[in-house]
Order: C-alpha cells, then sequence, then structure tokens
C-alpha cells in the first residue's frame, strides 16, 4: 500500500472517529436535557440521602427540586450528582450534597424562619434554603463568587437577598436570624452570630482547621444561654475573612 493511501486511510479513521465522538456528545447533551439530570437528582436523593438517614420531608422535597447542576460550571455538570463536593473556583467547593442536606435538616426548618446563610459559594445551599421557607440571606466574601451567586439566584430564586461583605459579621441589618448555617469553617464560633441569633434560635456551623478535624456543631440560643451539640465529623475549606 502506498504512503499516500495510508494518510488517506488515517485522516478518513480520524475523521470517522471524531463524528462518532460529536454523536455521542450530543445525544447524551440531548438526553440531559429531556430529564437526564431530572433522573440523577432523583437517584441522588434517594441513594445520597434517604438511605444515608435523611428524614425531614421539606429537605427531601428541596433536594429533589433544586438543579445542582445548574449551580456548577460547565466543565463539572455531568459530575453535579456524584457524591461528593465540587470545584467552583477561587479554591472554593459547592458541599457534598448529602452534607447539604444533613446541615438543612438540623436547622428543623418549618416554613416561616428567617434565615441567614454565610457563605453563599455557588448559591445552591440558599437555593435549597428558599424552597423550604422564602426569607433567606446570604453572604458571600468573595467578589467573583458573589456576582455569580446573585445572578444565578436572581434568575431563579428571586426573593433571596445576596450580599457582598464579611460574614463573620452576620447581617446585622436583618438581625435577628431564626437560624443561621454556615458553609465554610472558622477556628471558633463567630460571637456576632451568636448575637444574632434569635431566642429559641438553631445555628450549624463546621468549626476547627483545615482538613479533616472539623466538626459539625448544633448550637441553639434558649433562655440567653447558647448549648452546643455535635453533629458529626466534617471537612470545609476555611472561612474567608477580610485582610
Amino acid at each position: 500500500m502506498s504512503r499516500r493511501k495510508k494518510i488517506i486511510i488515517s485522516v478518513t479513521v480520524i475523521t470517522v472517529f471524531a463524528i462518532i465522538i460529536a454523536f455521542v456528545i450530543f445525544y447524551t447533551n440531548r438526553d440531559m436535557d429531556s430529564g437526564g439530570y431530572e433522573k440523577l437528582r432523583e437517584k441522588m436523593v434517594e441513594n445520597q440521602i434517604i438511605k444515608r438517614g435523611i428524614r425531614d420531608r421539606n429537605v427531601i422535597e428541596a433536594m429533589k427540586k433544586v438543579p445542582r447542576h445548574e449551580f456548577v460550571d460547565e466543565d463539572q455538570k455531568n459530575h453535579a450528582y456524584e457524591d461528593r463536593p465540587l470545584p467552583i473556583g477561587l479554591g472554593q467547593t459547592i458541599s457534598q450534597p448529602y452534607i447539604v442536606s444533613l446541615m438543612t435538616e438540623q436547622l428543623q426548618l418549618e416554613g416561616d424562619e428567617k434565615v441567614l446563610e454565610v457563605g453563599t459559594g455557588s448559591g445552591y445551599q440558599a437555593a435549597v434554603l428558599a424552597e423550604i421557607t422564602e426569607d433567606v440571606y446570604t453572604v458571600e466574601i468573595i467578589p467573583d463568587l458573589y456576582k455569580k451567586a446573585r445572578k444565578r439566584l436572581e434568575e431563579m430564586y428571586p426573593g433571596v437577598m445576596v450580599s457582598n461583605h464579611d460574614g463573620y459579621y452576620g447581617w446585622e441589618d436583618y438581625a435577628p436570624f431564626d437560624r443561621i448555617i454556615v458553609t465554610a469553617a472558622p477556628d471558633h464560633i463567630p460571637q456576632p452570630l451568636i448575637n444574632q441569633l434569635d431566642e429559641n434560635g438553631i445555628m450549624v456551623i463546621p468549626v476547627g482547621p483545615p482538613g479533616w478535624s472539623q466538626v459539625l456543631w448544633k448550637v441553639t440560643r434558649i433562655e440567653g444561654e447558647v448549648i452546643t451539640e455535635k453533629i458529626a465529623d466534617v471537612a470545609f475549606v476555611p472561612l474567608t475573612r477580610e485582610d
């Protein structure tokens, strides 16, 4: 066989292979557009959330509704319903679905609470909260993440209030809050957040240094007394502070 024929055959094979890949990508995306993500979300809820002990129906229904793939970048969409955190840029992550559901369940939401989230990130946790209660406030210190999350939330959950400031200090203008959830780990429980927690309020917060030695705490304020209860060992990114 001549060298020219070999080159033609090689080019033809490569072209056919490229066409096949293009068709696979096209039909995969089409399947996702026609309900593929919804099916993955249903499996996520069944396998990662219900089977692992989450019982709060409000939380389960919220996790079924919020499209997690819309809160990650394009190259992460096909991983959106996997049992792990995902990068969202700037050293931050979107939490593992089970952890989101666990923290939300610990808030014991009934639907009429005012909730503050510290650490908006992608906006996913705020969206889950907004499926349960209408009065949601969320704070993100990193400007680029704040802008992206605000845009997403304005389009999908316009009732959520979003701010760009240091969440260590809560959001004094709207305090007190019935519930506070912190989605990054400080090395101690911030006193300003305790001060902004209303009577009989609940705060869920990871505390500890970076790595696997952090503890997720449930903090309850009853008659002025602060009661802490360990929920689980966890690993979160550190709470970003102003310089």
